[in-house]
């Protein structure tokens, strides 16, 4: 038997440094021992193996720099941010829509009802184009930009909730624990990511947000964000959106859902269902919460 030594980069305080080392400590055990019990070594490797696949989850919060009017009868289903613009996907039969808002005001400078028989679900833009779901149709609608002229309908599987674009591929969220990747141009279906918080599935993605590599997802019915690796589908981060202003008039409000990156202050914006504000937030650690494993 041989070993080598390597070297375990990154923040000595990290949490994956220490799980790595930790891990090496094991190994190194077998490797000075040829005689050790091989079975509790390998218990030893797969319990820290365990601990570095899980990792640890940081709690945030988001903090308020600016609130912002929201049309009281949108039932956000998606939102994003462009070139000085809100574009927001509303959701409900026969009250789905598609607008491009002015955020200062919350006035609708353009907006393309949907038909009566489709449900809005998540919105992402692609280029020149803007890319939205529909809820149980099957169908994604892409649009022009500027016009907002249907330019083409793609057909999915499942259910449609929420969509981001990460600049490679558009992800797909369908109310289970699954993200899906689809191709941006031909939204043909190219492969997918099952989301875990702690080693355990999280199902209720809805709407999405790619930003900052990472992507954003609400979990509905509740006031939480999560913050998922495409990658490995784990949850790094989760934020509880509940110390946002609970206003009287939000009261008879629905669920929070909306997200959007706003790249130019590297802030979101978040708003819910027939919300009456959109707040512009940065997310920050909870104090004294650190991380939980």
């Amino acid at each position: 038997m041989w070993c080598s030594q390597r070297s375990f980069g990154g923040d000595s305080r990290s949490p994956h440094r220490v799980a790595a080392m930790a891990l090496a400590a094991c190994l190194s055990v077998a490797c000075a021992d040829p005689g050790a019990d091989a079975g509790a070594v390998a218990r030893r490797v797969d319990s820290v193996r365990s601990t570095v696949d899980r990792g640890t989850v940081i709690r945030l919060v988001p903090r308020v720099i600016a609130t912002y009017p929201h049309d009281p009868d949108a039932s956000t289903q998606g939102l994003l941010w462009h070139d000085g613009w809100l574009y927001e996907s509303t959701g409900l039969w026969g009250r789905s829509s598609l607008r491009r808002v002015d955020l200062a005001t919350g006035r609708v400078d353009q907006r393309v009802e949907l038909d009566q028989s489709l449900f809005g679900e998540g919105l992402a833009r692609v280029g020149q184009s803007l890319v939205q779901l529909t809820w149980q149709n099957g169908i994604a609608l892409r649009y022009d930009l500027g016009s907002f002229a249907v330019a083409a309908r793609h057909t999915y599987l499942g259910e449609g909730w929420g969509l981001c674009y990460d600049r490679v591929d558009l992800w797909r969220s369908d109310g289970s624990s699954v993200l899906r990747r689809h191709d941006p141009t031909t939204f043909e279906e190219i492969g997918s990511v099952e989301v875990t918080l702690r080693g355990a599935p999280l199902t209720r993605l809805n709407e999405l947000e790619c930003a900052e590599g990472w992507i954003y997802a609400n979990v509905l019915q509740s006031e939480e964000i999560v913050r998922i690796d495409a990658r490995t589908g784990r949850v790094m981060a989760v934020v509880d959106a509940s110390p946002l202003p609970a206003a009287t008039d939000r009261r008879e409000a629905g669920v929070l859902n909306g997200i959007a990156y706003r790249e130019e202050t590297q802030s979101f914006f978040l708003t819910g269902k027939t919300w009456p504000m959109l707040f512009e937030v940065v997310f920050v650690e909870a104090r004294g919460a650190g991380g939980v494993s």
